[in-house]
């Protein structure tokens, strides 16, 4: 059977951040805890999930036959592009902005908690990262016409449960 109400559009949401180890959200209704800052306006391509996985194929000996698949690695990633150009934006890019002033270095940013919040309606999507990092930063354009943006992708880490990621679902199509 098919059902329309369970269409589910990523109308509008958020994406925050706080230090690992924060109290993280168990459903997609809660506050978040107060340590938790929004990096605030997203650019329209909203937020993009990736899961990547290698597979190694095992042969046997006998006509080459694939006898058996093995996962050797798996990814979760997240990307997105914050057009802000706040404190929050530009410590989260950078990591080290403070005062107004960024000291650009090669710099390994640090391991985060993050909560992507998605919304439709009464609909809501919450994608919690317990051990996230930034792991590649895009190209930042300075141009007449368009927002400055900081496009980032984080890679997700399993945490003491080995998930990297929780997903809470609640409205109408859940």
């Amino acid at each position: 059977m098919v059902t329309a109400s369970n269409v589910a559009v990523g109308v509008t949401g958020d994406v925050s951040v706080a230090p690992t180890g924060t109290t993280l959200p168990t459903n997609s209704q809660v506050a978040l805890n107060a340590a938790f800052e929004a990096v605030g306006y997203i650019s329209e391509d909203g937020v993009t999930q990736s899961i990547s996985e290698d597979i190694t194929d095992l042969k046997a000996w006998q006509n080459g036959d694939v006898v058996r698949k093995i996962q050797t690695a798996h990814d979760l990633t997240f990307a997105f592009t914050m057009i802000e150009t706040s404190d929050t934006t530009l410590a989260t890019y950078y990591g080290n902005y403070a005062a107004g002033a960024v000291e650009i270095d090669g710099t390994q940013l640090a391991h985060k908690s993050w909560v992507i919040d998605v919304v439709d309606g009464d609909d809501d999507i919450r994608v919690v990262i317990p051990d996230g990092q930034i792991t590649e930063r895009g190209d930042i354009v300075y141009q007449n016409g368009d927002a400055i943006g900081y496009p980032v992708t984080i890679t997700a880490f399993p945490d003491g449960s080995s998930n990297k990621a929780y997903m809470y679902v609640s409205g109408t199509g859940s």
